[in-house]
């Protein structure tokens, strides 16, 4: 159906606004599709409200850090990704991230990653980081929170072997670009002290 400009204004006023009632419309979405639609909101708001303190501790308007979005869950599987990055901050350090509910749950390693089996390095809890943060490299500011330059170090995935982040251990399997991971990540859980340490191996 065609009308000209002429005819088309002539129609609607003849017939008023055909789409007038649409707004008042209630719309009815098949419950599987709500299902889904409600489950999306409730993990946004969820990893929404894990990033407050990351986003409060930054002015995205000078920093190049990632804003956080909407979750987007790894692709791996029953995989989830981590990454060591190198950050020269006021001190030399490495941070290490794992992918975990939707968001980066960190540690700064003062001391660098493990070389060899047993040996334990001090892992302080940082604040969650979104998944953006997985790749990114820079050089946050100075004046910025923990401003200095960062670069990706290493890269890869992970699978929980055992143990529970929440009940204060876990013990995982990672493969990444540069290393094979093999060792035990030993975390004390949210509700208790904020710190943890890594006892693993890394075999190059």
């Amino acid at each position: 159906m065609y009308f000209d400009p002429k005819a088309a204004v002539a129609r609607a006023e003849k017939l008023g606004d055909l789409f007038a009632g649409v707004k008042d419309l209630k719309q009815s979405l098949p419950s599987d599709l709500a299902h889904v639609i409600q489950g999306q909101n409730r993990r946004e708001g969820r990893t929404q409200k894990q990033l407050r303190q990351y986003n409060h501790k930054r002015d995205f308007s000078i920093t190049a850090e990632p804003v956080s979005s909407a979750p987007r869950r790894s692709a791996q599987g029953s995989r989830r990704r981590f990454v060591v990055q190198k950050h020269a901050a006021s001190h030399l350090h490495y941070d290490f991230r794992l992918e975990m509910h939707d968001a980066l749950k960190s540690w700064a390693v003062p001391k660098g990653t493990p070389y060899e089996p047993g040996v334990r390095r001090l892992a302080s809890a940082t604040e969650v980081h979104p998944l953006d943060y997985l790749e990114f490299e820079g050089v946050i500011p100075q004046g910025q929170y923990v401003g200095g330059t960062v670069m990706v170090w290493d890269i890869g995935t992970y699978e929980v072997v055992e143990g529970n982040y929440w009940k204060g251990n876990c013990t995982f399997r990672s493969r990444a670009r540069n290393l094979e991971v093999s060792g035990t990540f030993a975390v004390i859980g949210p509700k208790a002290k904020t710190r943890g340490f890594w006892n693993g191996s890394v075999t190059l």
